[in-house]
């Protein structure tokens, strides 16, 4: 194992982890969560996506890493008066819907089928905004940020594969010794798994399942898989909606919610930085499966931890680190004259972070830009 494989793993879990904790927090508690049942409902997650990650690394030799659906506990959070245990029955139906994607070979298809280029054009709609934040997180906190963005630089001339996680270990150090709350008391259980018995209530799981099932795939999947074919791998499709929605499914009798495919965070792992050998750059997603088994496990540990760390400081260290990434899927997008209006219509509505009917920018930048594709295509007389 090179320190840059490890490196790219850890700050992706890192990143993945800190920057959405709130939000899942917020889901746990919008559904009448426990304090018992929130942790398992991370550690679920963290495992589940973990495994996931380690065995469609292994198996198709390329790092392919999985996340939890952001926008799917968006969602969750912003629902009303759903218990857990209706709530469970939702997340497992929207696993199962995930997996049956994946086994159609149709459905398989024509997720594969969509422009190369409007692809990378959504990848880099969802990246500009998290290297955007870079600018006002430095203006929020300016005694934190912008020695971390001096000392990425830095780094980055002389060793640009450290320059991440130099920046990370900064950050958390400035962190820690300013001010903060105090840790509420720890202790450590390496057995969190709390199940939780699924009710499957019809209103529930059309009002909750299904649309979280929907802005599962439009929003985290269809750029998961534009980020590895933005870094020249042909997504498994069909492999990686079936391990995530099975794994979805499982997870889901611990209180979890569903698992993905990663953007972000894989953006970072399937950085040339990370491995210059594409051949063996699978390995840093089976690096960050076993990070991310190890955060489920540690979850009684490391969620009071993360929990005082300023959220500006983790956004501003996965805003450096996807510069690189948002370069290679803006450069590929603007490639093909043929679709480059269309690609321009589809970076410019993802990045505008657009939502409409419980559904995220992603799709309806992907929406708009293969409309504008099929209207350049017609021809006319």
């Amino acid at each position: 194992m090179r320190p840059a494989q490890f490196s790219a793993a850890l700050v992706a879990a890192l990143v993945g982890y800190g920057s959405t904790l709130a939000l899942i927090l917020a889901a746990a508690a919008a559904v009448g969560a426990t304090p018992a049942q929130t942790i398992s409902w991370f550690a679920a997650v963290s495992v589940a996506k973990g495994l996931g990650s380690m065995a469609l690394s292994g198996w198709t030799r390329m790092p392919v890493v999985l996340a939890w659906s952001t926008p799917g506990a968006a969602l969750i959070a912003a629902t009303t008066g759903i218990g857990i245990n209706a709530a469970v029955g939702a997340f497992v139906l929207a696993g199962l819907l995930i997996l049956v994607t994946g086994l159609i070979p149709a459905l398989s298809r024509l997720i594969s089928a969509i422009p190369a280029g409007l692809a990378a054009a959504m990848l880099a709609g969802v990246l500009l905004p998290f290297v955007m934040k870079v600018a006002l997180n430095a203006v929020a906190l300016p005694q934190i940020i912008l020695p971390l963005v001096a000392v990425f630089l830095i780094v980055r001339r002389g060793a640009p594969i450290y320059a991440t996680l130099v920046t990370l270990a900064l950050g958390l150090g400035l962190a820690f010794m300013a001010d903060h709350p105090p840790l509420p008391p720890m202790a450590l259980d390496l057995q969190p798994f709390v199940f939780i018995a699924p009710v499957f209530d019809p209103a529930v799981l059309l009002g909750l399942g299904l649309p979280l099932y929907l802005v599962t795939m439009a929003s985290q999947n269809l750029p998961g898989f534009a980020v590895l074919r933005a870094n020249g791998f042909e997504p498994p499709v069909a492999r990686a909606l079936s391990v995530s929605g099975a794994g979805s499914a499982i997870a889901a009798l611990f209180g979890a919610h569903t698992i993905n495919m990663a953007a972000i965070t894989a953006a970072i792992c399937l950085d040339e930085t990370a491995e210059p050998d594409r051949s063996r750059r699978w390995r840093v997603g089976v690096i960050y499966g076993a990070i991310w088994i190890a955060f489920g496990l540690l979850s009684p540990l490391i969620l009071p931890a993360l929990q005082v760390v300023p959220p500006e400081v983790i956004g501003t260290v996965a805003g450096l680190a996807l510069i690189a990434p948002l370069i290679g899927a803006a450069t590929q997008a603007m490639e093909a004259p043929v679709t480059r209006f269309p690609a321009a219509v589809t970076l410019a509505v993802t990045a505008s972070g657009v939502a409409a009917f419980g559904i995220g920018a992603a799709f309806w930048g992907l929406f708009a830009g293969l409309a504008a594709y099929g209207i350049d295509r017609i021809k006319l007389g």
